[in-house]
């Protein structure tokens, strides 16, 4: 038996099946412990990719996780690909909506260790995914047409595509990719609220704990910090401050209240947010500084357990790996932002449609929060007011450095800009854009070309496919029997949404079930760039007027509709496509609802074949 075993061992080590020398091979490299890495390794698995993801914390899912950030801020009525999918785990986990609806700032709050624990089983479930969980790098290195990357004690692996998955963008900058660091000029951005000279200020990070109820005066409390001044934290909220517009200290409490009666302490108002640019600093650097704002979140929970009695609250035995009960990462806001194919700026969310560039028709992530900023920490920090914006798209041009090929951004370092970052740093929005990053790089895998060639109407498909959303339709559900008609006409211009800013929750409306309007096809037809038809009359547009918009569209876009050359001809096929597309019979002076529009248009002129455009929305074909 035992001359068997090693008779098949030696035909194992012969067979070259094990060279310890050789470096293993992927086609995806992920990077990083961010909410994007583990979002861009998964999807690149599971479209396809032998992938590998690698990243220093213990648990994937950064700031939803590792940094104890469980409050989702934003999108939740646009459940977007797997930002949808872990928020139905986290139902699933503790029963419903409801339960996690636990504090007031989020309709989504969980424990830090159950959201690792979903990621975990996840990652599992990939065959295609490899992990290394508590892995630095070494030297990443362009090789022969591969990145050739040294991980400590583990060896080198090669892969066609690599995804920088930090918080911090430091993949990026290790092999060269330029970027912002800091406030931008308004020279430069357009933006009034930036700062007319720019800087390197971006904003405070914190340091969260989660409290856990132990019981009336059961708590562990904690030594006296460093530095403890009880007044610095005197008007955290109304019991003894007595500043108008303070909040009382239960409802601030209740701000991150999670479930299983623990605390998320992560509060901005004179609390625990702590200025430091951890950005071109060495590790040991870094951790020095993260003590420090580690000591800053330890004296706002001294005071809260010493000044307001809160003795029943103390850090939570059962939450996070660490010594000190601590999250295992800061909160990063803010680091590097790469040059990309394109820049999310302020213009752009406000003004999709008239922006300078129309980054909403290679939109491939959605995102509803308002510009939100933390800089209360840093006294030099110039004032910044935001006005309020609508609900926004990212584009794929975004996650593209324009001077690293083979390279794709997963996490905040995405090409924002510093006012942008305050809308689109928020975990659903990293969720969509590691997805679609991950989904990017096995495209570029599989088809050979680097992530700036690949089409972008073919990356859209895909998200869209994925569950994902082009565009930030408030009224039009993923599950809406005509999502995907909808998503890819308004991509392409033939059907434009309106903005609304709106408390914390912005929207974007499209009104798929109002009458369309001549006036929304003259301007769907200035925004494509094609000539409106002559003698259309003002007012609701009937299935039987539909046949000339469409036909000049699709001599504009010499797009063939393969219809009947006489007009009863053509509104009789409309009505045979509008049967078969399940909007049921229509008549000929039926007047069109604009989603029934957006379904024809799509069925017919197919857009996102006949109207291409690149990673920033310019049309390809010179329209």
């Amino acid at each position: 038996m035992m001359r068997n075993l090693f008779f098949l061992l030696a035909l194992w080590l012969l067979s070259g099946c094990a060279k310890p020398d050789e470096p293993r091979e992927y086609d995806v490299a992920v990077l990083g412990s961010g909410t994007g890495a583990i979002a861009a390794g998964l999807q690149a698995a599971r479209s396809g990719a032998q992938t590998f993801l690698a990243g220093p914390m213990p648990w994937h899912g950064g700031m939803l996780t590792s940094a104890g950030v469980s409050a989702i801020d934003g999108n939740h009525h646009l459940p977007a690909g797997l930002w949808g999918e872990f928020r139905q785990e986290l139902y699933q986990h503790y029963g419903g909506p409801e339960a996690v609806a636990t504090g007031w700032v989020s309709m989504t709050q969980f424990e830090p260790h159950v959201g690792a624990a979903i990621f975990e089983k996840m990652a599992r479930g990939e065959p295609n995914l490899t992990v290394l969980k508590e892995q630095k790098w070494g030297s990443i290195k362009r090789v022969d047409g591969l990145w050739a990357i040294e991980l400590p004690g583990q060896g080198a692996i090669r892969a066609k595509v690599l995804i920088d998955g930090t918080d911090l963008g430091d993949v990026a900058a290790a092999v060269g990719a330029a970027f912002d660091l800091g406030m931008d000029s308004r020279e430069d951005t357009g933006e009034a609220p930036a700062p007319q000279k720019p800087n390197s200020i971006i904003q405070d990070l914190t340091y969260v704990a989660v409290l856990k109820d132990y019981g009336p005066g059961q708590a562990p409390l904690l030594q006296e910090p460093p530095a403890y001044e009880a007044a610095e934290f005197f008007c955290i909220c109304e019991d003894r401050c007595a500043e108008p517009g303070k909040l009382a200290c239960q409802q601030m409490l209740d701000y991150g209240k999670l479930p299983n009666g623990k605390y998320m302490i992560n509060w901005p108002i004179e609390g625990n947010d702590y200025y430091y640019n951890p950005v071109g600093q060495t590790d040991a650097q870094r951790m020095l500084a993260y003590e420090r704002a580690k000591d800053q979140t330890r004296r706002f929970v001294y005071y809260l357990q010493q000044e307001l009695g809160y003795t029943h609250l103390g850090l939570a035995d059962d939450e996070f790996p660490s010594e000190d009960r601590m999250a295992l990462m800061p909160y990063h806001r803010e680091g590097r932002r790469v040059h990309g194919l394109a820049r999310v700026g302020l213009q752009h969310m406000l003004n999709p449609y008239t922006a300078p560039l129309p980054l909403y028709r290679a939109a491939i992530a959605v995102g509803d929060y308002p510009v939100d900023h933390h800089h209360d920490k840093n006294p030099v920090a110039p004032a910044m007011e935001f006005p309020p914006v609508p609900s926004f798209s990212i584009p794929a041009g975004s996650l593209v450095p324009s001077d690293v090929p083979w390279l794709l951004i997963a996490d905040k370092a995405i090409s924002v800009t510093n006012v942008a970052n305050g809308s689109t740093r928020l975990q659903p929005v990293i969720l969509q854009a590691g997805q679609v990053a991950g989904l990017m790089a096995a495209l570029s895998a599989a088809q050979g070309i680097a992530p700036s060639e690949l089409p972008v109407r073919l990356v859209q498909q895909a998200v869209l496919d994925a569950g994902g959303y082009l565009l930030p339709f408030y009224d039009l559900p993923a599950g809406s029997p005509h999502f995907q008609a909808v998503q890819r006409a308004a991509a392409a211009g033939l059907l434009l949404g309106e903005g609304e800013p709106y408390k914390w929750a912005n929207r974007t409306w499209i009104f798929p079930d109002s009458a369309l309007q001549t006036a929304a096809l003259l301007a769907a037809f200035e925004e494509v760039g094609a000539p409106a038809p002559t003698g259309t009359a003002q007012g609701p547009v009937s299935l039987r007027a539909a046949v000339q918009w469409l036909d000049g569209l699709s001599a504009h876009w010499q797009a063939p509709l393969g219809w009947p050359e006489d007009g009863e001809g053509r509104v009789a096929y409309l009505q045979q496509l509008a049967e078969k597309a399940g909007l049921g019979v229509l008549p000929p002076a039926h007047n069109l609802t604009r989603a029934q529009w957006a379904v024809l248009a799509d069925e017919l002129l197919k857009p996102f074949e006949h109207a291409p455009v690149d990673m920033s929305g310019r049309w390809l074909r010179g329209q």
